[in-house]
């Protein structure tokens, strides 16, 4: 029966190649609508459309797949755009022999256009499904496709097969096809954000196919095989202790851990029957917290972990997919930091972000109630926010015990979003128009008697802003150790060069002032680019001690968790990293993390940047 069903999707397969076939898809980003994709498969060739406009920008992309019958492809170009910052210029010819060992392969460029994974989805199931598809123009074996069918959803009396496609994007994403080998919907990222994808007959139902897509990868991520190397209760011993307090480093240090709670540190030693840690040569830091996170993908966990973060705050991420991957990782020991987030909210509209809306004070604290039932710890406002909405949020959030970060609304200063209400600002542009406003010093003192808290993501606009001819590696050395799914979309991004000296200056003065600043990426290389973060911050003039203590227990100071975490001090939680060197006179050595314990879990870092793709 099987080699029956194998002939009957392969025959199948086949034939329609020989018609004419047409489709349309919606496409939805954070299940906002924003544009389509069309296809028109005539004569073993495929001619594909996508465009949709986000944000205010527009992306577009054509492509053309020329095939075999059997479906091997034979040509393949696709250009333009599949996200904002991010090119697509593919090309792929044929030659012979393409793969010597006459293993299956396929070209394809990125997840758009989607009917062109409709076609991998063909080829693989009449081809046997393989096991792993090798994937060109990549032509590297780190981009081989690896298939699997996860389930079947029932739309309205017809069936859809669900399938979870890995390493065409990183990590994996769903497609869906219908009993016609039909692309009927997509569940994947673009520049790490979600990105959505529907025939129009099944749009009622992308909620339930999201659900399951966020199913699957709550399962992938479970079943990742990276384990403790130790838990509970041990002891860490002969290291050097920088405890995030911005006390003097500690030699020789021994850190007792009890249940997943420091109990003692100090030089006692620890009891004879405790599990020990040697951590001679290496130093003793809190765990690192991520403060700008897009954490859109469960790969972003295990890679947090690798690179040193215990602590990730999540700035607007789809509602179904944050709180499932909250609730994996916080309540049961999924791999990852911990989550805290931060519920995105904007005004409806053209160039809206999102589908969380309020256009009212009503509707703005309606919003607020929803987030804070659903155990979000902030609120992030977006550009089209009205000001009396935003003081109407702000004011709900602050009864209800949650803080508001994110970005200035259009048409407000920096200063009018602060008296509005606003905690913190994601982003250093409306800091620096502040500045230019009201001169440094008064905007300084300024930020200064609001408490108000930056978070500056510089990494993000270096690595948008660097110019063509420099090599990303040479700034970002996580760069040269990331895969290709990933450097083969970020290594489009350029510009016309950073401008980080006049922001250098006045980070120095807002820190000089005791204005809070926190670390974080906004997306930029996963993981790595924190450490780049913490990188400029050096470069700006912070010393290395007051750049280790913004990103501990200073992150955990302004989301008023200091109590539990955020030092290495008894009574809290294990939360620690050890680092190869000593980071006050040679802070590279940060990105040297050799364990990482998060709330008690010890973990070799090799193995957590392998099972989400990255070299360690």
């Amino acid at each position: 029966m099987r080699f029956v069903r194998w002939l009957t999707l392969a025959v199948l397969a086949i034939s329609r190649l020989n018609a004419a076939e047409r489709g349309t898809l919606e496409l939805y980003f954070l299940q906002l609508p924003v544009g389509e994709e069309t296809y028109e498969l005539s004569d073993n060739v495929l001619h594909a459309n996508f465009e949709y406009t986000e944000r205010g920008s527009k992306v577009p992309l054509t492509a053309t797949l020329r095939m075999q019958a059997d479906l091997t492809p034979i040509e393949f170009e696709a250009h333009g755009r599949n996200y904002r910052p991010f090119g697509v210029d593919a090309s792929f010819m044929q030659s012979t022999p393409i793969v010597k060992d006459g293993s299956p392969f396929f070209a394809i460029s990125g997840y758009a256009p989607f009917s062109v994974q409709m076609m991998l989805l063909r080829y693989w199931l009449g081809h046997g499904k393989p096991k792993g598809i090798r994937q060109f123009p990549a032509g590297t074996r780190d981009a081989d496709i690896a298939i699997e069918q996860t389930g079947q959803d029932t739309i309205g009396g017809a069936r859809l097969t669900r399938y979870s496609i890995a390493n065409v994007v990183w990590g994996r994403e769903s497609v869906w096809l219908n009993d016609r080998q039909e692309i009927a919907a997509a569940v994947s990222y673009a520049g790490n954000l979600p990105i959505e994808a529907i025939r129009p007959e099944y749009r009622d139902a992308l909620p339930r196919l999201i659900a399951s897509a966020v199913a699957d990868r709550m399962r992938e991520l479970a079943a990742l095989p990276v384990k403790p190397v130790a838990q509970g209760s041990f002891a860490i011993t002969n290291a050097r202790l920088i405890d995030g307090t911005g006390a003097d480093p500690v030699e020789s240090a021994v850190v007792v851990v009890r249940d997943g709670r420091i109990v003692s540190v100090g030089h006692v030693a620890p009891p004879k029957d405790l599990l020990t840690i040697d951590a001679r040569g290496a130093t003793l830091l809190p765990g690192l917290w991520e403060m700008h996170a897009h954490f859109a993908q469960v790969e972003y966990g295990p890679a947090y972990l690798a690179a040193g973060v215990t602590t990730a705050r999540d700035c607007g991420g789809e509602f179904e997919f944050i709180t499932a991957v909250r609730d994996l990782i916080n309540k049961n020991g999924g791999l990852g930091p911990r989550l805290l987030l931060a519920g995105l909210v904007d005004g409806s509209g053209t160039g809206t972000f999102g589908t969380t809306w309020a256009d009212t004070p009503d509707q703005g604290r309606a919003v607020v109630a929803k987030y804070k039932a659903a155990g979000f710890d902030q609120m992030k406002i977006y550009n089209r926010i009205k000001p009396e909405v935003l003081k109407a949020v702000t004011a709900e959030a602050h009864r209800r015990g949650m803080t508001v970060t994110g970005h200035i609304p259009e048409g407000m200063t920096a200063a009018e979003g602060v008296e509005a209400g606003m905690d913190m600002i994601n982003h250093f542009g409306p800091i620096t128009q502040t500045v230019r406003g009201m001169g440094l010093q008064k905007a300084v003192d300024f930020f200064k008697q609001h408490h108000t808290v930056i978070d500056p993501t510089f990494a993000w606009g270096e690595l948008l802003s660097h110019p063509k001819n420099i090599d990303i590696a040479s700034f970002e050395p996580g760069f040269a150790k990331a895969p290709y799914t990933l450097t083969s979309m970020i290594g489009t991004a350029f510009g016309q060069g950073s401008r980080l000296e006049a922001s250098f200056a006045i980070l120095r003065a807002l820190h000089a002032a005791g204005v809070p600043i926190v670390a974080g990426t906004d997306k930029a290389l996963p993981a790595h680019s924190l450490h780049r973060e913490l990188e400029l911050y050096v470069q700006a003039g912070l010393t290395p001690m007051q750049v280790i203590q913004l990103a501990t227990l200073g992150s955990a100071r302004v989301m008023q968790m200091d109590r539990e975490v955020g030092s290495i001090e008894a009574g809290k939680w294990a939360d620690m990293i050890l680092i190869d060197g000593n980071p006050l006179t040679d802070f590279s050595a940060m990105r040297r993390v050799t364990r990482v314990i998060s709330n008690g879990r010890v973990y070799d870092p090799a193995p957590l940047w392998k099972s989400v793709g990255f070299q360690p």
